[in-house]
């Protein structure tokens, strides 16, 4: 399973706004991730926070264009953009990015058309409502049945567009548009989800809904145990890859889980003594 690192180059990003906005301070951040194991670099210009405002696609771009500019020119690992926008994905992918993770999972204007041109992999999530408003009521008659054929049907939308069905990942969106119910129900069902047929990304790391579970950790940077639970969660359904802020914890706690794994087939091939007569 690969690890994406997260860097977001933004100000109010829910656990490390600010951080990093500037272009220097995103590259260093950036190449430690990858000295920790980061497979996937994915870089935001734009915080989907609950109550997030909207970011200008000047702004964003100014934002990350620079940062995915140095990325590209010190290290050979993928760089994801998380956007909504197209032309905020062409200029990314311009300057070195090769993956488009859409939260909006391509529903923008043109957007589907975009990424055929582009020919880059992408990742489609659900999310109910926006990053303003999603958190404010989210109801769903079977949060599993609804998320999973709403990724299909964005996946049929893609396909339709020219899109590889190979490039297409999914993620069933931890966070945006759910209630703690709702989140535990599809972490509980993400082998439903990987038996749709595509990779699947699963975005947990510092989230909200682990606070909920321990109200001592209120702090996002106090959530690594829970987010590295969700973490093995997701390797054990087949996931694909975890968006993760912990990256040196999660590859760690990954070796350990895959060391393990590798040694069951042994241990459970072997015959139990029978019952003594």
């Amino acid at each position: 399973m690969r690890v994406m690192g997260i860097v977001n180059a933004t100000p109010d990003s829910f656990s490390d706004g600010g951080l990093f906005l500037d272009p220097e301070a995103g590259l260093a951040h950036a190449l430690r991730l990858v000295a920790e194991g980061a497979d996937i670099l994915d870089i935001g210009g734009e915080s989907s926070r609950p109550g997030a405002q909207p970011v200008s696609e000047a702004d964003e771009i100014a934002r990350v264009v620079p940062l995915i500019t140095a990325i590209r020119a010190a290290t050979s690992v993928p760089i994801s953009i998380d956007t909504v926008k197209p032309a905020v994905a062409r200029a990314a992918l311009a300057a070195g990015a090769s993956i488009w993770n859409d939260i909006a999972a391509l529903a923008a204007p043109g957007a589907p058309e975009t990424a055929a041109e582009l020919g880059c992999e992408v990742i489609l999530m659900h999310m109910q409502g926006e990053p303003r408003t999603m958190q404010a009521a989210p109801r769903y008659d079977d949060v599993v049945a609804e998320v999973c054929e709403f990724l299909l049907a964005r996946a049929d939308a893609a396909m339709a567009a020219g899109v590889a069905r190979e490039r297409i990942w999914l993620d069933p969106g931890i966070g945006f548009g759910k209630t703690l119910a709702h989140n535990l129900a599809l972490m509980a069902a993400l082998d439903q989800i990987v038996a749709l047929g595509f990779p699947v990304l699963l975005g947990a790391s510092r989230k909200s809904f682990l606070a909920r579970l321990d109200p001592a950790a209120q702090d996002p940077t106090h959530r690594l145990g829970g987010s590295l639970a969700a973490a093995l969660a997701g390797a054990s359904a087949g996931v694909a890859a975890v968006r993760v802020h912990d990256v040196a914890q999660t590859v760690q706690a990954l070796r350990v889980w895959e060391a393990v794994k590798a040694r069951h087939p042994i241990r459970s091939s072997r015959r139990r003594p029978g019952p003594r007569s």
